[in-house]
C-alpha cells in the first residue's frame, strides 16, 4: 500500500492541498462490516463483475492508511436495510466519532415508529452528517414516518449523504422523481447524492442546478471500473464545472476493487482544473462542515 500512498501525497502536494476531505467512507460494527464484504465477494460470480476489497482490513490499519494518505475529516457511513437497527447503528457511530475525532459524527435512520425520536437524541449528541440508503432500504423517502425526520435535518442545515441514484442496480424507489418530490417540500434540505446519482447523472445534476443545498459526491464515479457499466455521459462535463462549488470528494473506502488513489486520478483526468479539484478534494466539504 506504500506506493497508493505516495500516489495521493503527491496529488495532494501538487494542488498544495493541506489535506483530503472524504465525505463517504465506511466504518461500521465489525459483524456489519463482514456481511457487507461478503455481499461484494458474492456480486461477482453472479453478475461476472469482479468486486475485490481493495482495504479489508482490520479497523485500526484502515484508519492509519486514511491518515497516511492525508485525509483529514472522513465519515461512517452506516445504513439500516431493516426496522430495528438504525438506533443501535446511531449508538456505535456515537461511541466511534468520540474515539476518532477526524471522523464527522454520522447517523442514520429508517421509516418506523419512533424515528423523530431517535434522529432528535442523534442531531442532539452532535451528529454532523447522516446516511440514508434508499435503495439498501427499500423505502420511499416520501413515507409520512420520515416527514418531520427530513423537516428537522433542514431546519438544523445538516447533511444527509443519500444513495438514491438506481446503480447499481434499480430499487423500487431509487431514482430522481422520488427525490425531486422530496425537495419540492424540503427545498432547503442539504441533500447530498452519493455516486453522482449514477446512472441517472443528468436528472441529478438538474435538481443540483434547481436547489441550492444539493450536492453530489463522487463516490466511484469517473473510475475505469464505474465508466466500464455506467459512464458518465461526457456532454455533461460543463455542467459538472458549473457546479464546481457543490461536489464532493466520496470514495466508498474500503469497499473498492482499485486503489484509493484511482478515485483522484479519475477526477484529475475530467480536466476541468485545478481549482476544481481544490474545491471537490477538500474546500466544499470544510465549508459546508465548518458553517
Amino acid at each position: 500500500m506504500s506506493d497508493d500512498r505516495d500516489d495521493v501525497v503527491r496529488f495532494r502536494e501538487r494542488l498544495g492541498l493541506p489535506g483530503i476531505i472524504d465525505v463517504h467512507t465506511h466504518f461500521m460494527p465489525e459483524k456489519v462490516l463482514r456481511k457487507v464484504w461478503a455481499y461484494f465477494d458474492a456480486v461477482g460470480p453472479l453478475t461476472g463483475m469482479d468486486w475485490p476489497i481493495a482495504y479489508r482490513h482490520d479497523e485500526d490499519e484502515r484508519l492509519a492508511l486514511l491518515r497516511s494518505f492525508g485525509v483529514l475529516r472522513f465519515t461512517s457511513m452506516i445504513y439500516p436495510h431493516k426496522a430495528g437497527m438504525a438506533s443501535w447503528l446511531n449508538g456505535w457511530a456515537a461511541d466511534f466519532a468520540a474515539r476518532v475525532p477526524d471522523c464527522l459524527h454520522t447517523a442514520t435512520f429508517f421509516p418506523e415508529e419512533g424515528v423523530e425520536k431517535y434522529v432528535a437524541e442523534a442531531v442532539e449528541a452532535g451528529a454532523r452528517v447522516f446516511k440514508s440508503h434508499i435503495q439498501v432500504g427499500s423505502y420511499d423517502p416520501n413515507d409520512p414516518l420520515l416527514e418531520p425526520v427530513w423537516g428537522l435535518l433542514a431546519e438544523a442545515g445538516i447533511p444527509v449523504v443519500t444513495h438514491c441514484g438506481s446503480g447499481p442496480a434499480p430499487g423500487t424507489y431509487t431514482g430522481p422523481e422520488p427525490i425531486g418530490r422530496l425537495l419540492a417540500r424540503h427545498p432547503r434540505l442539504p441533500l447530498i447524492v452519493a455516486h453522482m446519482g449514477m446512472p441517472e447523472y443528468t436528472e441529478f445534476l438538474t435538481l443540483a442546478e434547481t436547489y441550492q443545498e444539493v450536492r453530489l459526491d463522487t463516490t466511484m464515479t469517473f473510475t475505469d471500473f464505474a465508466e466500464g457499466f455506467t459512464p458518465f455521459p461526457v456532454a455533461e462535463h460543463g455542467r459538472l464545472a458549473a457546479l464546481g462549488d457543490r461536489i464532493l470528494l466520496g470514495t466508498d473506502f474500503p469497499n473498492i476493487p482499485y486503489p484509493y488513489a484511482h478515485q483522484l486520478h479519475a477526477l484529475e483526468r475530467l480536466g476541468l482544473g485545478d481549482d476544481w479539484l481544490r474545491a471537490v478534494c477538500h474546500d466544499n466539504a470544510k465549508a459546508l462542515f465548518d458553517r
